[in-house]
């Protein structure tokens, strides 16, 4: 019996957690299928016409789904000897999100809309149609990012420094006749046009008051030339220890091990 719960264990692993067989790929398809569904279920519900016309239908349909995603989410857990890392995995994250909105929505009616973020389950994509090099290159890329967060974090810092000195001084040159009316209403005047955004609803009069909104104009094209040469520089020293990684442990369900890796980097698990 228990040798038998074992081999079931083992082909639920095999068509859920990999794309390289027949019932894999069906099996992962049938699921983007359904999430595409889903999220179109949802937009139409959201339109006051058709949810008058066909509210019943389509609020069973996305019954219908989140049952079938429940039961997915819970077949994902049974099948792995460590569950505990599928579930606090940012997948399981993804996945057990799908299915929340729909039975939150017993209790606070108009929540089922946030079922939209089904649609980050997309990212499976990549694994189903064996896109191995994009994969590689979107965890190049968020390494890069994170590598470039603490040098990020103290520009950013730096920024919100400058923002607070010179909407303070342009409170004081303004002030409130000239719509200046706060020192944080300053600091909001600073922060768009720092950014290059420009609402316009806030604009200097006074000739002092253009000369620093000048300065501060063109310290907004350093503010994004900046994070862009950092994560740059981050990526080409990312570039250097670079691996393709796209082995399933059977144990943690952990995709990010490398191609001839013998034990799960995450679990230590034999593969």
């Amino acid at each position: 019996m228990g040798h038998s719960n074992k081999d079931l264990k083992a082909k639920i692993h095999e068509i859920i957690y990999e794309s390289n067989t027949f019932w894999g790929k069906f099996f992962d398809v049938s699921i983007l299928i359904t999430i595409l569904l889903s999220v179109f279920i949802v937009m139409l519900d959201s339109m006051p016409s058709l949810h008058q016309k066909f509210g019943d239908e389509l609020y069973t349909i996305e019954w219908i789904i989140t049952i079938l995603f429940t039961i997915e989410y819970f077949l994902r857990i049974y099948c792995l000897s460590n569950p505990k890392s599928y579930v606090f995995s940012w997948m399981g994250i993804i996945d057990l999100l799908a299915i929340l909105p729909s039975f939150i929505s017993i209790l606070f009616p108009g929540t089922q809309y946030l079922m939209v973020v089904r649609s980050l389950r997309l990212i499976r994509v990549f694994r189903i149609f064996k896109l191995l090099n994009y994969l590689a290159e979107a965890r190049f890329l968020a390494t890069a990012l994170f590598n470039s967060l603490r040098k990020i974090s103290l520009f950013l810092m730096l920024v919100v420094i400058i923002v607070i000195i010179v909407g303070s001084f342009m409170y004081l040159i303004e002030g409130p006749g000239n719509g200046f009316e706060s020192i944080p209403s300053s600091i909001y005047w600073c922060i768009v046009t720092v950014t290059t955004v420009g609402f316009g609803d806030i604009v200097p009069v006074t000739t002092m008051g253009k000369i620093l909104a000048s300065l501060l104009m063109l310290c907004g094209y350093s503010i994004i030339a900046v994070p862009t040469g950092i994560v740059s520089t981050e990526m080409a020293l990312t570039a250097r220890n670079r691996f393709q990684k796209h082995v399933s442990c059977e144990n943690c369900g952990n995709e990010d091990n490398e191609r001839d890796a013998e034990f799960c980097k995450k679990c230590g698990h034999k593969l």
